[in-house]
């Protein structure tokens, strides 16, 4: 068996994470995995999940190793960002195929957040005396997963709110001036937002207004995100981009439906993620149903007088504070990211 060093253990799985984040937005309704194979202090295989069907990192990293160095996977170890999967489905278990390969060492950061899955895998490797390492970068692993896990678990989408502001919280400008209140390059930063999800929602206002495209940019080679329309009269302009252009049949309208109702729709769709972009009210909607898992506002050195709210409507009614927040300055624009701490609802009348 591999001799064990924990600071060692830490650098490859470092590499596994690298692997993992460029599966991030191509496998849904999988999670983004990536693994590495070690041999004697040296990296002999690696690999990641690329789509939901094909194979998973483990077997990536397998293939890899056996282009590289077949005789050295044997005694090996493995290093993935989750607990390997156990059970038959669309592919075989790769608990199985690293049994299989001679690896006698497997290391993982994230436990499984399927409940019936979790665990299974270090039962079955043990068994088969394999040694196993578990929650090595853990929590790095886990921010990768938080989309699966949250569909996993719940049933519902993990969801990111946009939205682009004034400094006096608005998100249009008064009439005759230009649509835009954030630079160019803060909106270019927010396009790195859609390459992450499998759906981009918008409320019909901002269709008809706005006419956006909801496309991917910068060259991006993932498969155009869903675009959801929400309108309670259906009433759209037929001629609108999100209507005619190529990606036309990636545009879904839902009518009439409270924000939860909207979200097991498209859970039940296979969609593990949604960005809001807009407007005013469907980010009212969301935060008043307290749906909001993660929110990314950008904030321009403007101040606008007058003109739309950043969160409107009449619904939400209560503050929500944001934990784990980060600040990233883009010229003179600043973008403020961070998750809700929902209170109890208990709690709040206590």
């Amino acid at each position: 068996m591999p001799a064990l060093n924990p600071e060692s253990d830490l650098h490859w799985m470092s590499l596994a994470l690298e692997q993992a984040r460029q599966g991030i937005g191509f496998t849904s309704p999988n999670p983004a995995v990536g693994a590495v194979i070690v041999a004697d202090g040296e990296l002999i295989g690696q690999g990641f999940h690329r789509q939901a069907g094909q194979p998973h990192a483990e077997i990536e990293a397998l293939k890899d190793a056996h282009i590289r160095a077949p005789e050295r996977i044997a005694g090996s170890t493995i290093y993935v960002t989750l607990e390997p999967c156990s059970t038959q489905g669309r592919t075989g278990p790769c608990t199985s195929a690293i049994q299989a390969a001679g690896i006698t060492r497997v290391v993982w950061g994230a436990q499984d957040p399927n409940p019936s899955h979790v665990g299974r895998a270090q039962q079955l490797l043990e068994s088969a005396g394999i040694a196993v390492t578990t929650g090595i970068l853990e929590s790095e692993c886990q921010e990768i997963l938080r989309p699966f896990a949250k569909w996993i678990t719940t049933g519902l989408p993990y969801v990111i709110a946009k939205a682009g502001q004034s400094l006096d919280g608005r998100i249009t400008r008064p009439p005759g001036e230009g649509p835009w209140i954030t630079s160019e390059a803060a909106r270019a930063h927010s396009q790195g937002l859609r390459a992450r999800v499998d759906a981009i929602l918008v409320g019909a206002e901002t269709v008809r207004q706005d006419n956006p495209r909801l496309t991917l940019r910068n060259g991006s080679l993932k498969q155009q995100p869903w675009r959801i329309i929400l309108s309670r009269s259906g009433h759209l302009p037929p001629d609108a981009n999100v209507f005619t252009d190529a990606y036309q049949d990636r545009t879904l309208v839902l009518r009439d439906l409270a924000f939860p109702e909207v979200l097991r729709d498209l859970a039940a769709r296979g969609i593990t993620s949604v960005l809001i972009e807009g407007g005013s009210n469907v980010l009212g909607q969301a935060f008043a149903a307290r749906c909001v898992d993660e929110v990314c506002w950008y904030i321009a050195p403007r101040l606008c007088g007058g003109g739309l709210p950043v969160i409107g409507g009449p619904d939400w009614k209560s503050s929500v504070a944001l934990e784990n927040v980060t600040l990233l300055p883009i010229g003179d624009n600043l973008c403020l990211t961070g998750r809700p701490v929902w209170p109890n609802i208990e709690s709040d009348h206590a």
